[in-house]
């Protein structure tokens, strides 16, 4: 393929400037012009984007690891998960059904289901089919009802607040349990994060820090490929410092930095340096901000986060256990964080927008501010009120989660989750596993 002038683009990849490698690939409305390898080539209209191929063509998730496939079993050692140990595709899956040995017996079900039906039920069945055949008018009858459902995972921090999360997004999308069950923590045997599933949304605790949420993520992306999810959406919900703004304002990423300003994840391997761009979905961020409220008794902006490395130093705080700089130099320094653009400090942006870029997956980083940095370090708002501001970031994305499931008429789901066992003995060795790797 030539370039707009003449020349040969992917013999100039990593050097030419009419190539754009870095631009936000889920920013753009052009069509692919052309496929070639892992590689597929969109005309942005100024430059030509470069897109790593990050998709089968059924929407699944593709691993940039070759050595995946080549393993007798992957296990997801922090998650108490393996992929021959458990039937990842029945507990994740995110399109499912049943299977009948024979016609015989999908006419005794059928049978069984239609003699359970109510007089309501038939009158919501037809509702459903009006409703049905209204959006393939609408959509000049390219509405398909098998239509994919994304998977939306959902990140914070604390084991607690994903709970939480979970029995919320339970309540709002619909979803319903069997009786006398109630959501599991599909991770309990890991004892370093806990996994909650209420129908399409993954409620997980991603615990503090870059290493923490980085390890979380490659297992998570990971389990996305194993489980055959289609499209998945990826949510950080998290808490924050603000930066010139007040205590219980949500901050919806557009970008993300390091504690020196840099773009990027910057990853030792095998003893150098290698740079990731850390970079959100636009897109998404737009979509979220406009599910702002403006009854909300609070602001929703979007802005720049930096993601430090560490509470106290990492962030300018006057508060740690040691302290080398005064006051005067930790406001010239947030001063000018503020000058950049940069609304709120946390410590998980950068390794999210990295890897969930690198693995092409749709994401974005909301968080509530808990404080304004530049009038203190210690937080002292009551607990019952912190408690409040944390809901605001679920709250928004519960909200996109929900229009995005009335789109696709699906605004209730029946089942938990829960584990499926493929192989006993190799569940049992996963569990071992999981307890005592360090």
């Amino acid at each position: 393929m030539q370039n707009h002038n003449g020349a040969n683009t992917h013999a100039s990849l990593n050097g030419d400037d009419d190539v754009c490698r870095y631009s936000d690939h889920f920013d753009s409305d052009n069509e692919v012009k052309e496929e070639t390898g892992n590689e597929a080539v969109r005309d942005c209209g100024k430059k030509l984007c470069i897109i790593k191929k990050t998709r089968y063509s059924d929407g699944t998730v593709r691993l940039r690891n070759p050595n995946i496939e080549l393993m007798d079993q992957d296990i997801l050692y922090h998650l108490a998960l393996g992929s021959e140990s458990h039937d990842l595709v029945e507990m994740f899956g995110d399109v499912k059904g049943t299977r009948f040995e024979s016609v015989e017996a999908v006419k005794a079900k059928v049978t069984e289901v239609l003699n359970q039906l109510a007089e309501a039920d038939f009158h919501h069945c037809f509702q459903q089919w009006k409703s049905h055949m209204e959006r393939c008018r609408d959509r000049q009858g390219e509405y398909i009802e098998s239509e994919n459902v994304a998977t939306f995972v959902c990140m914070g921090g604390t084991p607690k607040r994903m709970e939480t999360f979970a029995f919320y997004i339970m309540k709002e999308i619909g979803h319903k349990l069997p009786t006398g069950t109630t959501l599991t923590d599909i991770s309990q045997y890991s004892y370093r994060y806990s996994m909650y599933k209420v129908g399409p949304v993954l409620s997980i605790s991603h615990g503090m820090g870059v290493p923490s949420i980085g390890i979380l993520l490659h297992e998570i992306i990971k389990l996305m490929y194993h489980a055959r999810c289609k499209d998945p959406i990826f949510f950080r919900i998290g808490t924050s410092g603000g930066i010139g703004i007040e205590g219980g304002t949500v901050v919806i990423s557009e970008k993300a930095v390091d504690g020196l300003g840099n773009d990027c994840y910057q990853v030792p391997m095998l003893g150098k340096i290698v740079k990731r761009p850390a970079l959100l979905d636009k897109r998404l961020s737009r979509e979220l901000k406009a599910l702002a409220h403006p009854e909300d008794p609070y602001e929703t902006v979007i802005g720049t986060t930096m993601c430090a490395d560490d509470f106290y130093e990492g962030q300018g705080r006057l508060d740690g256990a040691f302290c080398e700089y005064t006051e005067s130099d930790k406001m010239v320094y947030l001063q000018d964080l503020q000058s950049k653009g940069v609304k709120n400090i946390e410590m998980e942006a950068i390794p999210f927008a990295a890897l969930t870029h690198h693995a092409g997956i749709r994401a974005a980083d909301i968080c509530v501010t808990f404080l304004d940095r530049l009038k203190g370090d210690q937080v002292s708002t009551p607990k019952e009120v912190l408690n409040e501001w944390q809901r605001r970031p679920q709250e928004l994305v519960a909200r996109y989660i929900k229009k995005y499931l009335q789109t696709k008429g699906r605004i209730s789901f029946d089942g938990h989750g829960s584990v499926a066992v493929k192989s006993p003995r190799r569940f049992k060795l996963v569990q071992q596993e999981s307890q005592t790797f360090e």
